[in-house]
């Protein structure tokens, strides 16, 4: 369970960031960012293995590249979902899905680390 919630507070630090950082992705407050970081695991969860496997030949083709455009759509989704979250388009929410993948990425590791 705390595996759990460091990761969803991992994931809502990595959308502040993006929110912060990226013209587009509009966040009402710190509530809405901790919902939509779960909301963001959860459909991380149950339908980015489905997209990644249905974009496999892409993925190929793209030499992985494509998994932005997935995780960005992933992102689009969560914005849809939530009220109070929103990614203005598709460039907001691929900036935005590679922001929180590199600060999650960096606080994992620095939290390893210490």
């Amino acid at each position: 369970m705390a595996g759990f919630v460091i990761r969803t507070l991992v994931t809502a630090a990595g959308l502040w960031v993006a929110v912060a950082l990226v013209p587009g992705l509009v966040a009402r407050d710190a509530g809405t960012l901790i919902l939509a970081a779960l909301l963001l695991g959860l459909v991380n969860a149950l339908l980015r293995p489905v997209a990644v496997i249905l974009s496999l030949p892409l993925t190929i083709l793209t030499f992985g590249l494509f998994l932005l455009v997935v995780n960005a759509a992933m992102l689009g989704l969560v914005a849809w979902l939530l009220p109070g979250f929103s990614v203005a388009g598709f460039g907001s929410a691929l900036f935005g899905a590679i922001v929180v993948s590199i600060v999650s990425w960096a606080i994992q590791r620095v939290a390893r680390e210490g």
